[in-house]
């Protein structure tokens, strides 16, 4: 039996993957799901973050068995999340079945200007300076997320994610720690050696689809792309992810 694991990105943590985790188990006709939370963030949020993606990939590779969760694993991973399954690829390629990654980037492919567009700077620069629980979230909504939503949908929604916050807090210093460790990891050069689908969203305000559309290109690997959702994809449109993972999981065996 597969055990899917789900890795999600900078300063989020298991809750933050919402109904799809479910509604993914259920399409997919899994029985197990895993959800990590990365040291730092939601249940792990007193223990210090990691400062490199080797150090995460690690963390998942010992963390998986210590439960009991025995490999192989399929690996379903968003943004900073599908750094972290390349890394954990990369050191223990026999644990890994096939990768689905999310509106990811990578150095050496991807140029930094296209791995976190330069308009969401200065929003950054502030929230990291000056930013409490409630204009954090506030800022990961508008720049993460296209969905239209009522007004009372997006109170709600971010009152959820405020209540998380206050209730497993991240510091400044592990969201530096989060940031430093993105910024400096490095890929191998050749292509993740097992079956690997990309899944971008057109539309991403955050991270620019060429940098998948690069992946894709150099690693010969499927994408498929969303013309209207945001960088957290599985939040806009949980339904299409997992349709999109359901097919390609049939097609290629």
């Amino acid at each position: 039996m597969t055990t899917w694991v789900l890795l999600r990105g900078l300063m989020r943590e298991a809750r933050h993957w919402g109904e799809f985790a479910h509604q993914f188990q259920c399409g997919m006709g899994v029985s197990q799901v895993v959800t990590l939370d990365f040291p730092g963030n939601g249940s792990l949020h007193a223990q210090p973050s990691n400062s490199s993606v080797e150090e995460m990939a690690n963390y998942c590779h010992d963390q998986l068995r210590l439960s009991g969760h025995a490999p192989p694993y399929k690996v379903l991973a968003l943004s900073l999340g599908a750094m972290v399954a390349v890394e954990w690829c990369r050191q223990h390629p026999e644990e890994i079945e096939r990768m689905v990654l999310i509106n990811t980037s990578l150095a050496p492919h991807n140029p930094f200007y296209h791995r976190l567009r330069p308009v969401n700077y200065p929003a950054l620069a502030r929230f990291l300076i000056a930013g409490g629980a409630d204009r954090r979230e506030q800022l990961i909504l508008r720049l993460t997320s296209n969905k239209k939503r009522t007004p009372e949908q997006r109170a709600q929604l971010l009152a959820q994610w405020v209540g998380y916050a206050k209730d497993s807090p991240i510091t400044r210093t592990s969201i530096l720690s989060q940031l430093y460790a993105a910024i400096r990891y490095r890929a191998a050069p050749g292509a993740p050696r097992v079956p690997t689908l990309l899944l971008a969203s057109l539309q991403d305000r955050l991270v620019s689809v060429q940098c998948s559309y690069t992946l894709a290109k150099r690693w010969g690997c499927a994408i498929r792309s969303h013309d209207s959702a945001g960088h957290d994809l599985p939040l806009d449109d949980g339904a299409w992810v997992t349709e999109q993972v359901r097919q390609w999981v049939v097609a290629v065996k």
